[in-house]
C-alpha cells in the first residue's frame, strides 16, 4: 500500500445528491458475498459472505493469517478479489475508486505517514484533500497532540503515531471508517479517549469496521462481531449473543488447582456439564447451577485433599469464545 493512502475521506457528507448516486441496498453500509482470495497454493479467504449495516460498529476478529487484513484490503481497494463481490456504501471497491475513496476513512496497521514532516504539517496535509474538512488543530487536540504538533512523525512515540493516523483517518468527516488495530501501542488513558473518538464518529452517523486483537476493546466498543479463521466465517453475533451462544448453559465456573484433575471425575458431577483444562492448572466448568456445582466441587475437593483457589462464576467471557472457536495454538 502506499504510504499516501493512509486516509481517502468524503468531503461532502450529506449531499442528497451525492448520497441518492450510491445505489446502496438497503442500509447495507457493505456487503460481501461468497468472496475468495488465494496467493499461490495459500488460501487467504475462503468463500466469505457478511454484510455490515450502516451506522453500526463491526468486529472482524481472528487470529494471525485468519484473512482478516486480506479481507479489509479487498474492501479497501487494494487488492483484488479471485471471485465472489464486495460492495462498499454500494460501489465497487476498484472498479468505483474515484467515487469511493473520498468517501472512507483508513487506519492502517502499518501507519505509513510521511517520517519528515511534523505532526501538525501532515495533518493540513491531508485536509488540502477535502472541500470541507475537520479543523487540524482541534484533531490535534481531540487526539492529544497539540503538544507534539512541530515533532516530526518519526519522533513520535507508537502510540502518537496510532493517534495521528487516526486523526488523519477523520478528517475528510468519512461516511465509512475502517480501523486496522487502532489502539495498538497506547497506553491505557490514550486507549480510552481513543474508543470515545470512535464511538463519536459513530454518533456523527459514520459506520466502523474496526479489527483488533484486543477483545475487550470488540466487547466495549463493536454493535456486533465476526470471527473469522482459515478464511472463513465461524461467528457473527452481538457480543452478548456470541457469549451466550457458545456456551452450553451460558454460565462457567472457573477456577485454579494443581495441573492434571481428574477432568472425567469433574464432568460427572451432576450440575456440571462440561469440563476442560485451558491452561496448566486452569479449570473451567459449563454449569447448569452454579450453586449448587460449588457445593459438590467443594465436597470433591475436601474429600480429594485438592487445594483450589481464584473461584470465578459468570458467564463466558468474548476471548473464552474467541478461544473455543479458534484454538489456543500460537500462529504466525
Amino acid at each position: 500500500m502506499s504510504a499516501t493512502n493512509t486516509s481517502h475521506t468524503r468531503a461532502t457528507r450529506g449531499d442528497p445528491a451525492v448520497a441518492g448516486a450510491d445505489g446502496a441496498a438497503g442500509d447495507e453500509a457493505i456487503a460481501v458475498e461468497r468472496l475468495a482470495k488465494s496467493y499461490g497454493s495459500t488460501v487467504a479467504v475462503n468463500g466469505l459472505s457478511f454484510a455490515v449495516r450502516a451506522g453500526e460498529i463491526f468486529a472482524l476478529l481472528g487470529p494471525n493469517g485468519a484473512g482478516k487484513t486480506t479481507t479489509v484490503e479487498i474492501l479497501e481497494g487494494y487488492r483484488v478479489a479471485d471471485s465472489g463481490s464486495a460492495r462498499v456504501l454500494g460501489l465497487d471497491p476498484r472498479r468505483d475508486a474515484a467515487a469511493l475513496k473520498p468517501r472512507i476513512g483508513v487506519m492502517l496497521q502499518q501507519d505509513g505517514l510521511y517520517q519528515t514532516l511534523r505532526a501538525s504539517e501532515i495533518l493540513d496535509l491531508y485536509a488540502s484533500f477535502y472541500a470541507a474538512p475537520e479543523d487540524p488543530k482541534q484533531l490535534l487536540e481531540l487526539v492529544g497532540l497539540t503538544s507534539v504538533a512541530s515533532t516530526r512523525f518519526r519522533q513520535l512515540s507508537g502510540g502518537q503515531k496510532r493517534r495521528l493516523a487516526l486523526a488523519v483517518a477523520i478528517i475528510g468527516k468519512p461516511e465509512l471508517l475502517f480501523l486496522d488495530e487502532p489502539t495498538t501501542g497506547m497506553d491505557p488513558q490514550a486507549r480510552r479517549a481513543t474508543w470515545e473518538i470512535i464511538q463519536r464518529q459513530r454518533a456523527g452517523g459514520a459506520t466502523i469496521l474496526l479489527t483488533t486483537h484486543f477483545m475487550d476493546e470488540a466487547e466495549r466498543l463493536a454493535d456486533r462481531i465476526a470471527i473469522m479463521d482459515g478464511g472463513q466465517l465461524i461467528a457473527l453475533d452481538t457480543p452478548a449473543g456470541l457469549t451466550t451462544s457458545q456456551s452450553t448453559t451460558g454460565t462457567e465456573l472457573r477456577f485454579r488447582a494443581r495441573p492434571g484433575l481428574d477432568l472425567v471425575a469433574l464432568g460427572k458431577l451432576s450440575f456440571v456439564r462440561a469440563a476442560h483444562e485451558e491452561s496448566p492448572g486452569v479449570y473451567a466448568l459449563e454449569v447448569g447451577e452454579p450453586r449448587e456445582a460449588l457445593i459438590q466441587l467443594a465436597t470433591l475437593f475436601r474429600d480429594t485433599g485438592v487445594d483450589v483457589s481464584e473461584i470465578r462464576i459468570g458467564r463466558s467471557t468474548l476471548e473464552d469464545v474467541f478461544i473455543r472457536l479458534t484454538g489456543k495454538e500460537m500462529r504466525e
